[in-house]
């Protein structure tokens, strides 16, 4: 016991190096926030095109060329590990010096879980009946108000669980942040590991609060869930 106090306060008290940990956290909160509001809009917009395209009988010139451009950027966004994604976009795109790192990992991972929510939200859109488009249209709805009023937000309770578990993935992939030389709470744990040679305890550390914030997000989301089943009723 005398043993593992000493370990802990080695790590984590001495010279303040739980602020490593609580820095790093920071960091990972506001990326995952800001990218997941980027990939929540880029997601939405992506899935109206595609599922737009796919419904229409005689799609016109403008929403053939939008589909194609989404196209291509779902197949090479989901297509190439989120790693070399990042360090394309700190590396190559964004090489100056004033460009904070903080803005390139929101930046890249915004645009990366938004390929994969279009995906999630386009399958949710085009698991919806036909008769849903045709009555909003007989009501003297136009398209956008049929798919804002109507199927969004049946599409929406089809796909939540899998949106949960999308931005649940997208909290634990800020942990390559480090790649870039970025202070995550990964990178914080790492730092700690280098000074005190000690592995066990600052990765548990770091684990044990990747773990708190998904149990969190999972009960949330649960608790949606829960709402808008009772909604239904």
């Amino acid at each position: 016991m005398q043993s593992f106090m000493d370990s802990f306060y080695q790590n984590f008290i001495e010279d303040h190096r739980y602020m490593y940990l609580v820095k790093g956290l920071g960091n990972t909160i506001a990326i995952t926030f800001f990218a997941l509001m980027i990939g929540i809009v880029l997601g939405f917009l992506v899935a109206i095109i595609r599922s737009s395209h796919d419904k229409m009988d005689h799609p016109g010139a403008a929403i053939k060329i939008l589909n194609a451009i989404c196209k291509v950027y779902l197949t090479v966004i989901r297509g190439t590990p989120t790693v070399v994604q990042i360090m394309i976009a700190a590396y190559v795109i964004f090489t100056g010096p004033n460009v904070p790192k903080l803005l390139i990992a929101v930046i890249t991972f915004g645009i990366n879980s938004g390929a994969y929510v279009a995906e999630i939200v386009r399958s949710g859109i085009m698991s919806i009946n036909e008769g849903q488009m045709e009555a909003g249209r007989s009501l003297g709805m136009n398209y956008v108000q049929t798919m804002s009023s109507i199927i969004m937000p049946q599409a929406f309770k089809n796909v939540l669980p899998a949106l949960a578990n999308e931005f649940i993935v997208l909290l634990k992939e800020t942990s390559i942040c480090g790649y870039i030389g970025m202070m995550d709470l990964a990178k914080g744990g790492d730092i700690i590991r280098s000074v005190t040679w000690e592995p066990i305890l600052p990765l548990l550390g770091v684990a044990c609060i990747y773990l708190i914030m998904v149990c969190g997000l999972s009960a949330l989301v649960g608790k949606l869930e829960r709402r808008l089943r009772t909604s239904e009723r």
